[in-house]
This record gives C-alpha cells, sequence and structure tokens, in this order.
C-alpha cells in the first residue's frame, strides 16, 4: 500500500505528455520587461506553458500566484534568478502555487516577509535546484517556512538549499508522498520538517547550522492527523548549533539548540545509516507531545519508531533549554547519542507496548542510549533510573515500500 502510484496520478502524468501540449506556449521574461509582465504572464498562463526567467535581480512588492495546471517556471540558477521580496508590502507568501502537475526550477527566492515559497492543496508539485533565503540571517522577523507545500500529494523536492526560515526550512505538512533528497538546509530553527504526512523519503540532505537538524512531527488540531510511513536515511545532520529563533509560542520554540533528529508522536519511522555529530544537545530524540491538547482524534506518543545503522560523533555536550537540561538531569552529561523520553499511553505506563509500537534501536558497540522512563503526556519525571542499556531495545520493524512519484525521473 505503501508509495504505489494510483492509476488517476499516472493518467494525469501520461496525459500531461500526450494531450494539450501542442498549445503549450514558452514565455521569456527578464527583469527589464518589470515585474508587472511577470504577475501578468502568471495570471495568464495556460496548461503546458512554461516560463523562463532570464537572470538578473526581480525586485517585487507583491507576492506572486500561480494557478494554472501543468506550468514549469524556470530560471537560469539558483545564484542567477534572483526574485526580492525585500521591498514586498504585504505580509503573504512570495510564490504561491495552488495548481497540479506544476516545476519550479533554477531561480531564487529572497526576503519574503511571509513564507517563501508555498503550495497548497496541489497534486504533482517539484521543487528543483532552489534557493529560499533570508539574506540578514537568522530573525525571528523572518518569514516561517522557506519551501512549504501543505496538504499536497506527490511532493518532490530536491536540489534546494533553505536558509533563515524563522519556523522550519523544508517544511512538508499534511502531505502524502513525498520525497526530499539532495537538499541543504541551514541557519533555520528546523532544517527539514515532516509535519502529519504519510509516506515520506528524507535522503542524501545536509542538515547543518539550524536549531534542528530533521524534525518528524504529528501535531494535534489538524485535519491530517496520525503520520506515518516515515523514512530518514543517507542524511547528515551536523553541528546544528544555532540559538533558537522562532517567534514566541511555535511548536518549534521548544526544540533545543543542538538537536539532529527529533521524531514526535509519528508512527512507523524509520532512521538509518544517517550521519551525526556536532550536535551539542542530542543526536536522535524520540518524545511524546508535551503540551495539554483538545482533540479526542489525536495519539500524543510514538509508536513504531526504528533507529539503526547510524554514525555518531561528538555530541550531547552542550544540553541547551529545558529539554537538554531535563535529560542532563537523568543521565549526566555528554547526553547519551540516542534518547527516548519513554513515554506510552496511560493504560501502558506500566506494561511494554505491543511489538508493532515499540522503540527499538540497533546501532554499532558503543552508541549510548537511554530510556528516561518519563510518564504521561506532561512529561512528568517518574522516579525509575533511566535504562541505559540498549540492548533492551533490540529488534526491528518492517521498513515502508520506497515512495515512488509519477514526475520522478530516478523513481
Amino acid at each position: 500500500m505503501n508509495s504505489v502510484v494510483s492509476a488517476g496520478a499516472f493518467a494525469l502524468a501520461i496525459g500531461m505528455l500526450s494531450a494539450g501540449v501542442a498549445d503549450a506556449a514558452e514565455v521569456r521574461l527578464s527583469p527589464a520587461d518589470g515585474t508587472e509582465k511577470l504577475v501578468e504572464t502568471l495570471i495568464m498562463a495556460e496548461e503546458g506553458d512554461t516560463i523562463l526567467l532570464e537572470a538578473g535581480l526581480w525586485n517585487l512588492t507583491d507576492g506572486l500566484v500561480l494557478d494554472a495546471d501543468g506550468v514549469t517556471i524556470r530560471g537560469a540558477g539558483a545564484g542567477e534568478t534572483v526574485l526580492s521580496f525585500k521591498e514586498q508590502t504585504g505580509s503573504g507568501e512570495g510564490l504561491l502555487i495552488t495548481s497540479d502537475r506544476v516545476v519550479l526550477e533554477d531561480f531564487a527566492v529572497e526576503d519574503t516577509k511571509g513564507d517563501g515559497i508555498k503550495s497548497k492543496g496541489v497534486d504533482l508539485i517539484t521543487f528543483r535546484n532552489l534557493r529560499v533565503e533570508w539574506t540578514n540571517g537568522p530573525d525571528e522577523k523572518n518569514g516561517a517556512y522557506g519551501v512549504y507545500p501543505v496538504s499536497s500529494t506527490n511532493v518532490l523536492i530536491e536540489g534546494v538549499t533553505v536558509r533563515g526560515a524563522s519556523d522550519a526550512g523544508i517544511y512538508v505538512g499534511q502531505s502524502q508522498d513525498i520525497i526530499v533528497r539532495n537538499s541543504l538546509a541551514e541557519y533555520n530553527v528546523a532544517g527539514i520538517e515532516i509535519e502529519n504526512c504519510y509516506r515520506a523519503d528524507v535522503y542524501g540532505n545536509m542538515a547543518r547550522h539550524n536549531t534542528g537538524g530533521i524534525l518528524i512531527f504529528d501535531l494535534p488540531g489538524l485535519p491530517q492527523q496520525g503520520g506515518h510511513d516515515i523514512r530518514v536515511f543517507d542524511n547528515d545532520a551536523v553541528d546544528n548549533d544555532t540559538p533558537n529563533f522562532a517567534p514566541e509560542g511555535n511548536i518549534v520554540g521548544s526544540v533545543p539548540t543542538g538537536t539532529g533528529i527529533m521524531v514526535m508522536a509519528n508512527r512507523n519511522v524509520h532512521i538509518f545509516g544517517n550521519r551525526l555529530s556536532g550536535n551539542g544537545t542530542v543526536h536522535v530524540i524520540v518524545a511524546a507531545y508535551p503540551n495539554d491538547y483538545d482533540d479526542d482524534n489525536y495519539m500524543f506518543v510514538p509508536r513504531g519508531v526504528y533507529i539503526h545503522d547510524n554514525t555518531y560523533g561528538d555530541g550531547g555536550n552542550a544540553p541547551d533549554g529545558e529539554i537538554g537540561g531535563l535529560i542532563a538531569e537523568r543521565t549526566g552529561a555528554p547526553l547519551p547519542d540516542v534518547v527516548w523520553d519513554g513515554v506510552t499511553r496511560i493504560p501502558e505506563w506500566f506494561t511494554w507496548v505491543a511489538a508493532e509500537n515499540r522503540v527499538y534501536v540497533s546501532e554499532a558497540e558503543g552508541t549510548t542510549f537511554a530510556n528516561l522512563k518519563m510518564i504521561s503526556h506532561m512529561l512528568l519525571p517518574w522516579g525509575a533510573s533511566p535504562d541505559r542499556d540498549i540492548g533492551n531495545y533490540a529488534g526491528s520493524l518492517p521498513e515502508p515500500a520506497a515512495v515512488k512519484l509519477p514526475q520522478d525521473e530516478q523513481g
């Protein structure tokens, strides 16, 4: 059931190639044409059109919107074609996509007041060789998200660079069938975040100098819940040392500086073959959602997490914030490489959970571990000492199938 391309999605992709393309237009624009021409071109775009943005600096005062299916927007390179929103008057996105089968590639978006590039409720969306950056560096006044597909399906993000997002650089929320690969996220609060999503592969990425490198979250109160079947593999989550600059009240504001990979309240998450070092608080942490919530459909604890065959360097020497301090109180410093808060549902306080819902850790000799044995969704300490014996968590889970996307040439 995982990663199977639906017949309808496949037919759409094939239909795009075989029907209606003869009427497609190729429009070439340069900064000299003016921003009004760019806005008009996006408004008037028709299915199958390709909009070519030549090299240069485009100074924009308003956000851009694309609502035509099957359109490609292509620049001359992420260092050559730059859409600057430094003088943006509103607080919205730089570029908003609300249509299907769209390809965005080879350009940059800088200094938006809100999110950088957002897609909402779309199918078959590709973000390729893009750069989204807030050029003033980390600042709570920066936009929340860099590349931001939400409520979307068949999402491909590759070769993307994001810097300076006050929430998450690459954020995929409430979406299904996702690949994030070969991208760079640095100097954000969260480098890469997968939230309330079904079936995602995150691999080949570099997450460095963020507050937290890679976050796999499930949160209450959202239309799509029960995130599951996530693979995080062959990534570098290193030197995540940027102080947390999220605006007050954001859930990522609780992420301690120096977090490598964090899993919270998600299900069937596999973390393997990653390289982690230089993360001052903890390399990998698995945790329950820590706040009160009013949502009868929400499950606050992680279930079925398998951590294996990762490589760990120095870390845990500078625990930060409430979470880092709490772990340090329980384990001493340096903090363990892998930490599970140990929270389970109330009926399971004193029993081991079902096999498919357990946390499994299979790492090389010398890897340090702690189950903090916390209790209740408020994360109140339990009197028992942490379990530091990684051997008690031996085992494995069946790995989710690789995500396959209709628009992915590598698939």
